[in-house]
């Protein structure tokens, strides 16, 4: 019992630690490169520097009283740890842009800054959402909205920035900044992708051969992986069937293919793209 807690309060501490390193590197990148060249992410961040702008506000308060909504709003259906998470990761992203906003960005060229900028900031939103929280409260009313309407996280997420963007644009920053912020958006949201889901694409592979049991062993011992039998049945021939199901990266696909058709040409082989693995022989959820 006593290991048990220990075990719950290192992990959670090790979760604080992560989302404020996210945090910090996420405000390094905000406000270094891109809150100095008018550049915008989107969501509550890009709403809290338009509002910054108009009315002569701290961009920290903004991203403190924006977001409080939308944590009320996903409180009974995102669950206390997740809430409390993203409310120390949105408070220690405040605290800490507060503070950098006294030194001069790094960069006054608008490429560089979109850039490394968004690198940067999609590096620390993504180290936060993979610990198990968010620095931006819209993905929570996109999450609650898509389980009511017919549409992804993504696509409503995608709609609320074209919003801003074009707000920005009219509002308070030209066209030109406008369009870098969408630059900005887009790489922020692949270093997400890459940061929470890891840079190597894992597959699973279900093959349906007529040898299983040999090329089940062949495999094993070439790549190492793991193998599953899944019992199935032919639908014509009412046979039962041994179906190989396994997980390669992306590099070992060609040597899985490659050992299936030599020993059973004729085998039907099924790929699929995978975000996340844990346990097994995968030492990572991103890598082995």
């Amino acid at each position: 019992m006593a290991n048990t807690k220990k075990k719950k309060v290192l992990t959670e501490v090790k979760q604080l630690i992560m989302i404020t390193i996210g945090a910090l590197v996420a405000g390094f990148g905000l406000e270094l490169f891109l809150v100095p060249n008018d550049i915008l992410d989107g969501g509550v961040i890009g709403l809290s520097i338009i509002a910054s702008k108009i009315f002569g506000v701290p961009m920290s308060i903004f991203l403190i009283i924006l977001n409080i909504p939308f944590l009320i709003l996903g409180y009974r259906k995102m669950g206390t740890k997740f809430t409390l998470h993203t409310l120390y990761g949105v408070l220690v992203l405040s605290a800490f842009t507060t503070y950098l906003h006294h030194f001069d960005p790094i960069t006054d060229d608008l490429f560089l800054a979109t850039i490394i900028g968004a690198v940067i900031l999609g590096t620390g939103v993504g180290l936060v959402i993979r610990t198990g929280g968010a620095l931006d409260g819209t993905e929570i009313l996109a999450i609650l909205v898509s389980k009511k309407r017919p549409v992804s996280v993504g696509q409503l997420v995608m709609i609320m920035n074209v919003f801003i963007f074009i707000l920005a644009a009219l509002l308070v920053f030209s066209w030109e900044t406008a369009m870098y912020s969408i630059i900005t958006y887009y790489i922020a949201f692949k270093m997400i992708d890459i940061v929470v889901e890891g840079m190597e694409e894992l597959k699973s592979v279900t093959i349906i051969s007529d040898v299983p049991d040999e090329l089940a062993d062949e495999l094993n011992r070439v790549l190492g992986r793991g193998i599953t039998f899944i019992h199935g049945e032919g639908a014509y021939t009412k046979e039962p069937k041994k179906i190989i199901y396994t997980i390669v990266s992306r590099i070992e696909l060609s040597t899985l293919r490659e050992i299936t058709l030599d020993l059973d040409p004729g085998a039907l082989i099924a790929i699929e793209n995978i975000a996340d693995v844990t346990g097994g022989n995968f030492e990572t959820s991103t890598g082995h």
